[in-house]
């Protein structure tokens, strides 16, 4: 419940220091949810509760790798939207970017599928796929074109949904292989999947200068240090 005690501390601060109000939560980069189903479930329960922490379902997201088709069904019991961190539509790929990958794309996202089905809220029935790209790894045309072909069904297969593509542009870490793609290149790939009816957002990028953004704090370390066990083609 430690996300419970920092938004309880995060309003306080708000009201005291005059800030803007906390007004969406993110279950993202904590470890996989799918594996503390139960605690999460709960949290996310007490963050939309009006006599709570009040917060609309809308704006409380879990975002999960998703190792199962039926992580997404436990999931799909939190009052809250999923969402989905993909990075690769192709299976060899994003077996390589994602290594605990134990099922085929397709079979995860008629997982996903099933479980936004499952809800009786439309409303929750919304989406977001999240695609970290890296230059020169899966930020090429034919990578948004294979993203835009694989999240259709989504869109076809679930009645009242709306699905968002989200592109995290990765933040440099110092490593050899996965890199920062070009401010033109994650344009073109979002105005790929915009040209195919997909509607998709692009991640601004904040704290990178002093190696605080997203992804940095936690794997900042000495590249020696580093295991590379992938080879890209």
């Amino acid at each position: 419940m430690d996300l419970l005690a920092q938004l309880f501390f995060a309003r306080k601060i708000c009201r005291t220091e005059d800030l803007p109000e906390v007004t969406n939560i993110v279950f993202m980069g904590m470890g996989e949810p799918s594996d503390n189903v139960e605690a999460v479930t709960k949290a996310a329960t007490i963050l939309t509760t009006r006599e709570l922490f009040q917060l609309s379902a809308t704006k409380v997201m879990i975002s999960t790798v998703a190792p199962s088709p039926e992580a997404f069904l436990k999931l799909a019991e939190a009052p809250c939207v999923l969402a989905w961190s993909v990075h690769a539509a192709n299976d060899s790929l994003r077996k390589k970017l994602v290594p605990t990958t134990r099922y085929s794309m397709v079979e995860l996202r008629q997982g996903l599928i099933d479980a936004l089905n499952k809800r009786s809220n439309p409303v929750l029935r919304t989406t977001m796929i999240e695609v970290a790209l890296m230059a020169g790894v899966n930020d090429s045309l034919q990578d948004a074109d294979d993203l835009a072909e694989f999240v259709k069904p989504m869109l076809e297969e679930v009645p009242g949904s709306e699905l968002v593509v989200n592109l995290i542009p990765f933040n440099d870490i110092g490593h050899p292989i996965f890199q920062k793609p070009s401010q033109e290149t994650v344009a073109c790939f979002q105005k790929r999947l915009w040209q195919q009816g997909i509607v998709t957002h692009i991640r601004s990028t904040r704290g990178d200068d002093e190696s605080a953004a997203c992804g940095q704090l936690a794997t900042k370390r000495r590249r020696d240090d580093m295991n590379i066990n992938l080879a890209m083609p």
